[in-house]
């Protein structure tokens, strides 16, 4: 992640930032954090799971959203007191949460818990295998999928009593989801996207 000029925004303020470019910044400790874009490689990915999802969505006639670039608010943090809000490649959302991020009519960063987030790994590995872990585990969000080109794995972390507990799938293996229980899809079909 690149930093953007250090800047203490409060949530509120990160909500109708605009610096008029299309940059994308996640807000971390209270700093914006500018997002780099997806791969050409990540972008077909994260397209594919999209479709996949929406699919599901439309077939269990879900009340749902699959969304991408959605930021999820985070909280202040335990050491700071300051914001945090981090942007999934993927998230899944109940329908009236959206409506509601519409109505806003300010950068779409969701305020109630997200059934899903899907993250790419790119650079920083780190952040999607710990850093992220810990916030989406704390803030209680269900699912958390990893998907990872390097070591062509997705990981899927289910979480059970506040703690989230990881799967590892490879190859043809069937990607297994709480969220999309229906789902038939295997991680070599997403990373061949």
């Amino acid at each position: 992640m690149t930093t953007s000029p250090t800047k203490n925004l409060t949530f509120e303020e990160y909500l109708t930032y605009d610096q008029g470019t299309d940059n994308r910044y996640e807000l971390v400790d209270g700093e914006l954090i500018m997002v780099p874009l997806p791969t050409a490689d990540h972008s077909d990915e994260i397209d594919l799971l999209l479709e996949v999802f929406r699919a599901e969505i439309n077939q269990q006639k879900l009340l749902w959203k699959a969304k991408r670039d959605v930021g999820v608010y985070i909280g202040k943090s335990s050491n700071t007191d300051r914001d945090y809000s981090l942007t999934s490649y993927v998230c899944i959302l109940l329908s009236e949460d959206w409506a509601k991020l519409k109505a806003e009519k300010r950068a779409a960063v969701l305020r109630t818990v997200p059934l899903m987030v899907v993250e790419v790994v790119s650079t920083n590995r780190k952040d999607d295998y710990v850093d992220k872990v810990e916030e989406y585990q704390g803030l209680g969000i269900p699912e958390y999928w990893i998907v990872d080109g390097r070591d062509k794995l997705v990981s899927v972390l289910l979480l059970d009593n506040g703690r989230y507990h990881r799967t590892e799938f490879r190859g043809s293996e069937r990607i297994r989801s709480r969220v999309f229980p229906m789902l038939v899809l295997t991680v070599e079909q997403v990373l061949s996207a």
